[in-house]
């Protein structure tokens, strides 16, 4: 039984409240929560990401097209995501209505400008075939075209079409940038698409980007 001097109903509770709330200097209500807890794989560097990718052995390219990542949807009259990425890598953009039509670009991969976007490819930073090849398969044509069109992640980047069209669908143990210094990013947006997208890397993959991520050190 309570002793007849300890006042325990919530009343007291109030009371013991406020007094905690004096001592603190409050002026208002105080609210005590735990911090949330961040969500699987929301935080984390390249590195940390990338030991959370699932290994796995490519998967079949049967059922593969690339009509099944519909791509450059459209953002405006007349212009599409081709154009969003070309604005926004380059600079000096011209456009004739909403198409971009000159500009300056610089290519990261091999350090080589242009001012014809004729000459600039907007690559696909996890190539579609990969990401089919990753676990894309699984997915329906909608989800394909997110991935396709996704200009949150770093997955489209404005570069020059013959290195675009040298990489093709070559994974980073297969084919990286000739310019070496673009590597430490590179491997960093590789990861946080795959990351994102929650695609597979093969043993070979994986240790060809841990390696470029030395090169961010």
């Amino acid at each position: 039984m309570s002793s007849p001097h300890t006042r325990t109903g919530p009343r007291a509770l109030a009371v013991t409240a406020i007094v905690a709330a004096v001592a603190l200097g409050a002026t208002g209500c105080v609210t005590v929560t735990e911090p949330d807890a961040p969500p699987p794989g929301s935080g984390g560097n390249a590195s940390d990401k990338l030991e959370t990718l699932t290994v796995a052995k490519a998967g079949s390219m049967r059922g593969y097209s690339r009509e099944r990542f519909p791509h450059w949807r459209d953002t405006g009259k007349n212009c599409d995501v081709r154009d969003s990425v070309l604005e926004r890598d380059g600079s000096d953009i011209k456009r004739s209505g909403c198409n971009v039509v000159a500009g300056r670009w610089e290519s990261v991969y091999d350090n080589r400008a242009f001012t014809d976007p004729s000459d600039v490819d907007v690559d696909h930073m996890v190539p579609l075939a990969n990401a089919w090849r990753s676990g894309a398969s699984e997915w329906d044509d909608t989800q394909r075209g997110e991935f396709a069109n996704d200009l949150t992640r770093p997955q489209l980047i404005a570069v020059s079409a013959s290195s675009n069209r040298a990489k093709g669908d070559q994974d980073p143990s297969q084919w990286k940038p000739a310019n070496r210094s673009y590597w430490c990013e590179y491997a960093e947006s590789w990861v946080t698409v795959k990351h994102h997208w929650q695609l597979s890397v093969t043993s070979a993959e994986k240790a060809a980007l841990a390696d470029m991520l030395e090169e961010c050190a």
